[in-house]
């Protein structure tokens, strides 16, 4: 299977090389040649500057890798709010407001007890986003090579969304059983101050259902989480070189292109915390009680009440998602991957509209 999507993701219209010469004025007609000394530069960045070819096991295997590092660690660094904004959700009679949580918290847990979860956070989004990040190049690559390149390029925002919702289906199912364990041991005083003691009492009071019915409500709560995220940030990138940057992309050094990806990653996030922030609390109070469905918690929560921890969300989502594509494009930039600068109109496509000669 990977081997028939390495040969099609290397003929897809973001292949690095193709797009960044297209970027450069440096395909398309010859009547407005570059100067050969700049052609020989970008000739010899295409083959000498990757470590790796677009679409290969080794650049999926690099994506996934740098996924695991984004998502992983930036969870687990947010541990103790993401604690506080879950007893806001599950307590709000207890827990009035993120600071009023964290006061609450040190009280009777101490410090130690901000960092409750912090193992099942570790590992379970450590898988999440191994499948987030990688079957999302895999998906946008095997996508974009069935549009063919025009269409690609005109429907490049609903192919972010369609990569990005395929690659959290398989995301949330990985880190569901972790997610469960790391609600039960941040919510539920009393019941299990570890990964170690959670897993089996689960496992003997529910068996596998215990790990696996928050999936749907996951689904709910990632997925329209996962397209925003991605699709956000790619039209923000874009937006910015186009606008806000001074200079074209391919002009800017790694350091430059990274705090852009910084910034537009934090606008991304603040936009997916809102739209995934009812299903995250009914996945935090679902997954907290026995017996109980996604409907009856919904019914019971009410408009306003899975609103609870909005605020918080909204810091911790925003930061933890200018922080993952950082890591991320770091990631790549460190292992010297392909990275296709923003989309560019084909010329076949410009001459159809009459833009070129």
């Amino acid at each position: 299977m990977f081997s028939s999507v390495a040969h099609l993701a290397r003929a897809n219209p973001f292949n690095a090389p193709h797009l960044q010469l297209v970027h450069d004025g440096l395909s398309g007609p010859r009547s407005s040649p570059a100067p050969p000394r700049r052609s020989r530069h970008l000739a010899a960045a295409a083959v000498e500057e990757y470590s790796c070819e677009f679409g290969s096991m080794k650049y999926y295997a690099l994506c996934g890798f740098g996924g695991v590092l984004s998502c992983g660690l930036t969870h687990t660094a947010v541990v103790p709010l993401d604690l506080v904004k879950c007893r806001m959700q599950v307590d709000p009679q207890k827990y009035k407001g993120i600071f009023n949580g964290f006061s609450i918290t040190l009280k009777e847990d101490g410090v130690r007890g901000l960092a409750k979860g912090w193992a099942p956070t570790l590992i379970g989004y450590s898988m999440q986003g191994l499948c987030k990040f990688g079957f999302y190049e895999v998906f946008k690559a095997l996508y974009s090579n069935i549009l063919g390149e025009e269409n690609t390029y005109l429907w490049r925002t609903s192919l972010y969304l369609a990569s990005s919702a395929s690659a959290e289906f398989f995301a949330d199912i990985a880190l569901a059983p972790m997610e469960a364990a790391k609600v039960r041991i941040q919510t539920q005083p009393g019941y299990a101050n570890t990964l170690r003691e959670a897993v089996p009492k689960m496992y003997k009071e529910e068996g596998l259902n215990a790990f696996y019915k928050g999936v749907a409500p996951l689904w709910m709560r990632q997925i329209p989480y996962t397209m925003m995220k991605f699709a956000c940030f790619e039209r923000t990138v874009e937006a910015l070189y186009k606008f806000v940057v001074p200079k074209p992309r391919s002009e800017c050094t790694k350091a430059e292109q990274l705090v852009v990806t910084f910034v537009a990653g934090y606008i991304a996030g603040v936009f997916c915390a809102i739209v995934s922030h009812p299903a995250d609390s009914v996945v935090s109070v679902l997954n907290k009680e026995k017996g109980s469905t996604a409907s009856q918690v919904l019914q019971r929560l009410g408009f306003r009440g899975v609103w609870k921890g909005l605020f918080a969300r909204i810091i911790m989502i925003g930061t933890l998602t200018a922080l993952q594509w950082f890591i991320y494009d770091s990631v790549k930039v460190y292992f010297r991957l392909p990275r296709p600068p923003p989309p560019e109109m084909p010329e076949s496509l410009k001459k159809k509209l009459g833009l070129t000669e």
